[in-house]
């Protein structure tokens, strides 16, 4: 799901390094008709889906005669995931757009490989109480949420105290706060460490991202976000850390690459041996940790705020966030226009306590409008 974005070329990277393993039997893409066609012709899926129905027909033409049904729309993604053939989903869509296909693949009782965080930020509470009347088990693609995972393996959830998730600090972690004012477009998609889409990178550079991990880690296992931390940890090598009632803190290390924790959330409840770089200890000597600058990256208190209210209040802020996101990356608004995009919505939008699914994509939409009203005032 979202195999033309980063997390699904890798997971294909993937498939490609274990063809004894798996088999590629569904691509799913929004627009990216190309790169999706490239795709089915190496991989030779049974299906693929091209959400924009102006690339149809040209995905079609491509792809006539091999024996691969081409789809489109988002209705038909529901039922090819439910299919009998398909044991695991990638869920790499990006913000809301993954949240329908990962309710119909719990529906379907798959193993989920969970690369869209948004899923657990919009309806973390709603996936919980899913999971526990499927077979479906989520497994985090997350570098950050793996590593707890890793940590947490033969452990008693009761004895956690902490989660520690670790942050690059983005591209602007040495910024002065007034200079965020001015910067750019080109200057947020800079990203340190990591190679990553647009979206993301922006939330990265906000710090949004964090957020949303936060939250993400939440639901995932069950800690409130009281007891989970944020630390900035430049270098990308510890992935985040478990501390435990005794004291005792576990940490996940590794290079900054996203095949890692794909290849780990594939493989369990084994591990695939692979022949890619590894870690020297000693080629990273000085590892470094600070605490994030809440004042000059207000999105991380917001998060904790729709984390702490909870309802329907994270939906209205990941609505606000893409809408926000996506006005930055067309130089429509600066920088910090993102957060007081985000702030305005999250105090116009109506408070929902127990929401169901309905409720989620009411809000969502009226969120998602009333954030693009706010973009034409700036």
């Amino acid at each position: 799901m979202g195999s033309t974005g980063s997390i699904g070329r890798q997971t294909l990277d993937i498939a490609a390094e274990y063809p004894q393993l798996f088999e590629v039997d569904l691509l799913v893409a929004n627009r990216s008709a190309e790169l999706l066609i490239e795709q089915a012709l190496r991989f030779k899926p049974r299906n693929v889906v091209i959400a924009s129905r102006e690339c149809f027909q040209q995905v079609a033409q491509a792809l006539e005669g091999t024996g691969i049904s081409v789809h489109t729309g988002d209705s038909v993604v529901s039922e090819l995931v439910a299919l009998p053939e398909v044991d695991t989903v990638v869920t790499a869509m990006v913000g809301y757009s993954g949240l329908a296909s990962t309710i119909a693949a719990i529906k379907a009782g798959k193993k989920i490989a969970l690369a869209n965080k948004e899923t657990l930020v919009v309806a973390g509470e709603l996936i919980n109480e899913m999971l526990k009347d499927s077979p479906s088990v989520l497994y985090p693609v997350d570098s950050e949420h793996g590593a707890f995972y890793q940590c947490l393996v033969g452990e008693d959830i009761n004895n956690v105290s902490r989660l520690i998730l670790t942050a690059s600090g983005g591209p602007f972690r040495t910024f002065p706060r007034e200079k965020l004012a001015t910067v750019t477009k080109d200057d947020a998609l800079r990203h340190p460490n990591w190679a990553m889409g647009a979206k993301i990178t922006i939330d990265s550079a906000t710090m949004m991202n964090k957020g949303f991990e936060m939250i993400e880690a939440k639901w995932l296992y069950g800690i409130s976000q009281e007891n989970i931390d944020i630390v900035v940890h430049p270098q990308s090598i510890v992935h985040s850390m478990v501390e435990f009632v005794d004291g005792s803190v576990k940490a996940q290390l590794g290079l900054p690459d996203m095949h890692l924790p794909i290849r780990y959330a594939l493989g369990l409840p084994g591990r695939l041996a692979t022949n890619e770089p590894r870690m020297t200890v000693a080629d990273y000597a000085n590892l470094t940790f600070e605490k994030p600058d809440f004042e000059k990256f207000p999105l991380l208190g917001t998060a904790y705020e729709a984390a702490r209210r909870g309802g329907n209040v994270p939906c209205v802020m990941n609505a606000a966030n893409e809408i926000a996101v996506a006005a930055f990356l067309a130089d429509k608004i600066g920088f910090n226009d993102i957060y007081n995009t985000i702030e305005k919505t999250m105090a116009w939008a109506p408070f929902i306590d127990s929401p169901d699914y309905d409720d989620y994509v009411q809000s969502n939409a009226e969120s998602r409008s009333y954030a693009k009203s706010l973009i034409s005032s700036f």
